[in-house]
């Protein structure tokens, strides 16, 4: 295996249950990599520890993440691997994320649609595997602005692009959301991910944006659903915006960004915060310290699959059957056990959204 092939390739799970009942498609997510990894003492003790806890029937939750986006993003992947006549890496399908999920000791994940058009097969692959996963959907805060072509180039310098759908007014837009969440209580438990998002946005924009997360915040208040939010470079107008017009009650934090002080608020109010594989990141002590801060009380792991990809292998295609990964690495920080980090996220998911 090339060097190239082994940056893109899939990562190994922590640990997995009853592999050679896995089908040969599955195993090759994991053992493609294995085969050609010198693992440390430190690391087969990790999988260890994680493998001896879903034997005992020890379970996680992803509270955030994008299956079907992995699909479309490892197929991209693979267009620019034949390209360059690189190996191309194993392309999977949503179902079988969710196998191998399973397998890694995350029984249940939350499937996140934040684009009009992602809804509703954001909700029927939640009915097809309703044993463990359900859906979040909302307008993501850059969504928000381009539907009725509001948009304007944010920091990070990339044009605005419309799609069709984004003639669809935001008004327009949300009334359908708003359906869809009546319509199907057994699979959305929750809107999101919306907030802010001041580096993707421009200035003229904003104003917008900040409308939109309020029109979510209202949304969440009025049917009583948890609330996740998107905060790129925007802490302080998503704090104010949160305690003026009255946060819902389970509010949470996706792949939380903030600093301590920002911590600090989060405790003070009982918000949520949900850490990804950043969490693990060189340089991210500001992550790890508010994980201090806010506790393990309020505290969920996700993935944000297919980004945010935990170390060692960030760079790599995120999926499910990561987020243990990132729960070793919350485990450390905290200075408990994994039993201890596995059962009470876990029960922080359960008491969030229900499941």
């Amino acid at each position: 295996m090339s060097k190239h092939h082994r940056e893109h390739n899939w990562a190994p799970a922590l640990a997995s249950l009853n592999e050679d009942e896995l089908s040969n498609k599955d195993l090759e997510l994991s053992q493609s990599v294995v085969s050609q990894s010198a693992v440390s003492q430190s690391a087969v003790s990790q999988s260890d520890s994680w493998l001896n806890l879903i034997k005992s029937g020890v379970s996680i939750a992803d509270d955030h993440t994008h299956m079907l986006s992995v699909v479309n993003f490892v197929h991209e992947l693979n267009l620019q691997l034949a390209q360059k006549g690189r190996d191309l890496i194993y392309q999977p399908t949503a179902d079988d994320l969710v196998v191998k999920a399973k397998a890694s000791g995350v029984s249940h994940m939350l499937e996140v649609g934040c684009e009009y058009p992602d809804w509703e097969p954001t909700i029927s692959f939640a009915k097809s595997h309703s044993d463990c996963v359900r859906a979040a959907i909302a307008i993501h805060p850059n969504e928000a602005v381009l539907h009725g072509h509001r948009g304007t180039t944010g920091p990070d310098g990339l044009p605005v692009v419309y799609k069709p759908y984004h003639d669809i007014p935001f008004d327009e837009a949300m009334q359908h959301l708003r359906s869809l969440i009546i319509s199907n209580p057994e699979e959305i438990v929750a809107i999101g991910e919306t907030g802010l998002d001041y580096f993707r946005t421009g200035e003229p924009s904003r104003f917008a944006q900040r409308e939109a997360f309020r029109d979510h915040i209202s949304l969440a208040k009025e049917l009583n659903m948890p609330l996740q939010i998107h905060d790129r470079e925007a802490h302080s107008d998503v704090i104010e915006i949160l305690l003026k017009d009255g946060a819902p009650e389970m509010t949470v934090f996706h792949s939380y960004s903030g600093d301590a002080c920002i911590a600090a608020i989060l405790r003070e109010n009982g918000w949520f915060a949900s850490f990804s594989g950043t969490i693990g990141y060189k340089g991210n002590e500001d992550l790890r310290e508010s994980a201090r801060i806010i506790g393990l009380n309020h505290i969920t792991v996700e993935t944000d699959a297919p980004y945010l990809t935990p170390m060692p292998y960030r760079g790599r295609p995120n999926a499910p059957y990561m987020v243990p990964y990132t729960l070793e690495t919350l485990s450390q920080v905290l200075d408990i056990s994994l039993s201890k980090a596995a059962k009470v996220t876990r029960e922080n998911t359960e008491k969030i959204y229900g499941f």
